[in-house]
């Protein structure tokens, strides 16, 4: 397993342009898909100059990049996760706290550091909410860094919330900033747990 680190996506395009120089200088004739560059078995993480205090890290068994597009491909991902950077009364601790994980079979990085994919399953952790994203081909589930992101679909299954929301768009925070008036969701007036710590327990 070979890490990579990235600031923004320039990085990521130089480390690859680096590894793989020659696969970056298209030659004429060669269509958009002949290049580019691809790393395999690759360790990333990702950090986004419009979200300064996250961090996104990702293992990935391929990763390709098109650099006529300004386009990074990662599939056969696991282990994605949201990091904050830890403070306590104000001062940063050095740590990372775990925010949010990410299980999706395949995942577009854009110059802007937007992710793109079909479908995606997002954990809130601390809110301890599981949220399954769908997409289309025309409107993918959206990742925008700083801000939040958003689905065509999205089934949310948490101890304060549970439901379908259609054209979702929500915040890293789980407070919903738009929603179709056709969603179907509710909040427990007699809810039976809670979330502490990132873990369900019942209330007694």
């Amino acid at each position: 397993m070979r890490p990579v680190q990235k600031v923004g996506l320039y990085a990521l395009l130089g480390i690859m342009a680096f590894a793989l120089i020659f696969a970056l200088l298209p030659t004429p004739g060669l269509d958009a898909s002949q290049s580019g560059a691809r790393l395999s078995g690759v360790q990333l993480r990702l950090y986004p100059s419009g979200d300064v205090n996250a961090t996104w890290s990702f293992r990935a068994a391929d990763v390709r990049n098109d650099p006529l597009n300004g386009l990074t491909t990662l599939t056969g991902i696991t282990e994605g996760q949201r990091l904050l950077k830890e403070q306590v009364q104000g001062r940063f601790t050095g740590r990372e706290i775990l925010d949010a994980t990410l299980a999706t079979p395949e995942l577009t990085i854009d110059a802007q550091d937007t992710m793109t994919t079909r479908q995606a399953r997002i954990t809130l952790v601390q809110q301890c909410a599981d949220i399954d994203l769908r997409g289309t081909e025309q409107t993918p589930v959206k990742i925008e860094q700083g801000q939040g992101f958003s689905a065509t679909e999205a089934k949310i299954d948490s101890t304060s919330l549970t439901g379908t929301i259609r054209d979702l768009k929500m915040t890293f925070g789980f407070s919903i900033l738009d929603s179709s008036p056709n969603s179907r969701y509710s909040v427990p007036l007699d809810p039976t747990e809670t979330c502490r710590d990132g873990k369900r327990v019942p209330l007694t």
